[in-house]
């Protein structure tokens, strides 16, 4: 199974591609998705959604695993970040590929074993786990690489599953 995991935002969107078959898993490629700071959010929305498409159709995930949105406090970050994140779950929707959402605390807690892990925590049991020298940069493609393992861990055992976003439409 292809899983491409997604950190959502609007200047920068992680990305990380892994295969997992039955317990192993190995990472394909990560990256990072920006969009310039001048560009008027909706021209940043376009973009994104077009640069999605893209990497959808060359990486041919057979499944996307999102974070599911929290807010911390700075609600207007939130709610561009929102924004790009709604542009994401359309560019999936309209490749066809099933997408499912996770909470941090479920990430944290498939990829350490602690739901209240610290990130740096989270970041190198993702190298460990991966059997990468280094952990991956920049952040968000590394938190995209957590949340593929999320879905790869969380499939085969007794971590609750994320939402196909599909069930709530």
């Amino acid at each position: 199974m292809r899983i491409l995991g997604i950190d959502p935002g609007f200047a920068t969107i992680g990305f990380g591609l892994v295969e997992a078959e039955r317990a192993q898993v190995h990472m394909v490629t990560y990256g990072a998705i920006t969009t310039p700071a001048g560009l008027p959010l909706s021209r940043r929305l376009y973009q994104i959604s077009c640069d999605m498409e893209e990497l959808i159709g060359q990486l041919k995930p057979d499944v996307i695993s999102i974070e599911e949105l929290f807010f911390n406090t700075n609600i207007t970050t939130g709610i561009a970040v929102a924004h790009g994140r709604g542009v994401i779950l359309c560019a999936a929707e309209k490749c066809g590929i099933p997408l499912y959402e996770y909470t941090p605390s479920q990430v944290k807690l498939a990829v350490t074993g602690y739901g209240k892990a610290e990130k740096r925590q989270v970041m190198d049991m993702t190298k460990r786990l991966l059997k990468l020298k280094t952990v991956p940069r920049p952040d968000d493609a590394a938190d995209a690489l957590a949340l593929a393992l999320c879905h790869a861990r969380s499939f085969t055992s007794r971590i609750p599953q994320g939402r196909d976003v599909r069930e709530t439409i």
